[in-house]
């Protein structure tokens, strides 16, 4: 069974998705009718709470159970995603390199564009080659704000 739940946040309402054992989704948009069950669970009130912490500046890094959907690749990718350091960015050539792929730089960005966990596993901090920020499922505000909140110190 999947649970949801609608937090606000600093950077507007988040969506959490979890079944019994792990978090399977965060979404910047409400719930589409159908998608599992209205109520908030431990998992998604103790993802919330992360959240919440990663926001204030005082978690670096998240400790939850998690279980993204998707193709191999993605989730090979989505792993990198996880070890890029709190405040760092990475360009897509180097999550391919790392993803053990080197010419895949247009497969890394699909693989960002579908990640259904954000910020958790942090696809806003792949940017382009030249240091531009590109894409961001929430928007590129969102992507600023959110690099914004690693460069604080707290």
């Amino acid at each position: 069974m999947i649970y949801y739940y609608t937090y606000s946040t600093p950077i507007g309402k988040l969506c959490i998705f979890a079944d019994e054992k792990s978090i399977t989704q965060i979404s910047f948009k409400d719930a589409v009718e159908g998608t599992g069950i209205e109520q908030e669970t431990a998992l998604t009130k103790q993802a919330f709470q992360q959240l919440n912490e990663y926001f204030s500046g005082t978690r670096k890094q998240f400790d939850l159970p998690l279980n993204p959907q998707g193709t191999v690749f993605q989730k090979i990718v989505w792993h990198v995603l996880q070890s890029i350091p709190y405040g760092e960015t990475w360009s897509y050539k180097q999550v391919a390199i790392a993803a053990g792929n080197p010419k895949a730089s247009r497969a890394v960005g699909m693989a960002n564009n579908r990640n259904p966990i954000p910020i958790v596993v942090p696809c806003h901090r792949v940017i382009g080659a030249s240091g531009d920020l590109v894409g961001y499922a929430g928007g590129l505000e969102i992507k600023k704000r959110l690099l914004e909140v690693e460069k604080k110190k707290p």
